[in-house]
């Protein structure tokens, strides 16, 4: 039964992407002619990819109610269609003798919803539902005049209170004060539709632990399926393996060069390029096709990249003008991170300024600066500490400043280390300037290395290939 209600609730309001997967996917491969029926069933498989692959990933992936905008046309008609409905079965139950056609189609579609909510060794309980709301038995009682519309609605109410979850239990309380009829029932089937959201949210935390393993296989088949009909479907994820290719062999790091095997190599470009991805410029480049159901995601951490580097160098700059001075003062660096954080925290959004929020920025660190000082017995900021003070700050607004490159390719370098020791499990040291900012710091890490280690697990055997490919081409 909950298999049903996760089926049935998943692909009748399925989570919306922020992205449509199936036509992203099509973009990366040139025209090509296919039948509807085809169409159809690519779609259908890249949406069913997308699905399984977003309940895996997201750890907080849950079924929510479909709430219509309010005052749309989709709202406006369902309120309409609900108000004639409910306006019709209080008219039938306002004739004398009562008209109970409607009221018992409701009771049989309550009886199924509540059955379907039973689990093994609920056994008594489905006798009892049974008993209690047997249809032909209903109808003949309305028939007779002798139907007790009311002692029906009330054993609902119980049931649903024994089957809810403890969230729903205020809910359960007001269905019990409720008294006519009609607005009973309306608010009955409210919380029966609750009630089903929380069942297939419970299901699905109890079947993630078997998704996760079945996960990667199914994926992967999914994708050879997809790419069986769009031959060139992996167009963009080779070009983004020879440009990294191409941009570490220019480097000549000797990373590259002193790799010992083909597979070290391999590994070594594969880790650059999903660094890569956190520097993506994604209004003009295609994002590579096999991480495109998690652009979002690396479009997240890419802006978490970034407000870190704005922190950590404003913080930075902030102790180094300052002098030791303040460098023990317990509390001030976490006053600072916190004043900083909060003034840069809509960084990405269309309005903001980063001109304008570091000269804030600059002006409240050098009061709360001198203020420190001078309640720890140290002459605070002189003039010129202030406006040299000021004017680092304010210099981070530029992509080129010294401050700001050295702590974004710090934090790229922790990240790729990260990477490379996730098969260890042995954490690699934070750089330098970034203790503050550790606990963040190590959140994302999490989050990158996560999502990269079951990116190619997924899709280890169409890079492997690719990756063969290139070798040869030299």
């Amino acid at each position: 039964a909950l298999e049903k209600i996760i089926v049935k609730k998943l692909y009748r309001d399925p989570p919306r992407p922020t992205y449509n997967a199936f036509f992203l996917f099509f973009i990366a491969s040139p025209p090509r002619f296919v039948s509807m029926e085809e169409l159809m069933e690519a779609a259908k498989g890249v949406t069913n990819m997308a699905l399984a692959h977003e309940i895996v990933v997201n750890q907080d992936f849950q079924v929510k109610p479909t709430v219509l905008p309010e005052g749309s046309l989709p709202h406006r008609v369902k309120e309409m269609m609900l108000k004639a409905f409910w306006d019709g079965l209080e008219d039938q139950l306002k004739q004398e003798p009562p008209l109970y056609e409607h009221a018992i189609k409701l009771l049989a579609e309550i009886k199924e919803t509540l059955l379907s909510f039973l689990m093994r060794g609920h056994g008594p309980l489905h006798s009892r539902i049974d008993e209690v709301l047997d249809l032909p038995l209903i109808q003949q009682q309305a028939e007779n005049g002798a139907l007790d519309i009311g002692g029906l609605s009330q054993f609902v109410v119980e049931m649903m209170g024994s089957l809810c979850a403890p969230c729903r239990d205020k809910d359960i309380k007001k269905l019990k004060e409720i008294t006519d009829i009609v607005p009973l029932f309306k608010d009955i089937f409210s919380v029966l539709d609750l009630m089903k959201v929380d069942m297939a949210n419970f299901a699905l935390s109890s079947i993630k632990p078997h998704l996760l393993q079945q996960s990667v296989e199914y994926e992967r088949n999914k994708f050879q399926e997809f790419l069986e009909k769009q031959p060139n479907a992996l167009d963009y994820t080779e070009k983004w393996l020879e440009d990294t290719r191409k941009y570490l062999r220019k480097e000549d790091s000797g990373g590259c060069a002193a790799a010992s095997s083909d597979s070290l190599l391999h590994l070594n470009v594969h880790n650059h390029a999903y660094l890569h991805l956190l520097r993506w410029d994604h209004v003009s480049d295609p994002f590579p096709e096999t991480v495109l159901m998690d652009q979002v995601r690396f479009q997240e951490m890419q802006q978490d990249i970034e407000k870190l580097v704005m922190l950590s160098s404003v913080l930075l700059i902030s102790y180094t003008t300052t002098g030791e001075a303040i460098s023990g003062l317990p509390g001030l660096m976490e006053t600072l991170k916190n004043t900083v954080g909060v003034l840069l925290a809509d960084m990405h959004a269309p309005t903001f300024s980063t001109q304008e929020a570091l000269l804030i920025i600059g002006e409240k660190l050098c009061v709360e600066l001198s203020q420190r000082l001078s309640q720890h017995g140290h002459a605070p900021l002189s003039v010129d500490q202030t406006s040299s003070l000021k004017g680092r700050i304010s210099a981070i607004s530029q992509p080129d400043n010294t401050v700001r490159k050295l702590m974004d390719s710090r934090i790229q370098s922790y990240l790729l280390a990260s990477l490379e020791s996730s098969q260890h499990k042995t954490p690699p040291p934070l750089p330098g300037g970034l203790a503050p900012l550790s606990r963040e710091l190590k959140e994302l890490a999490v989050r990158f290395c996560r999502l990269v280690n079951f990116n190619k697990l997924v899709f280890s055997p169409f890079y492997q290939k690719i990756f063969q490919k290139l070798e040869t081409a030299g």
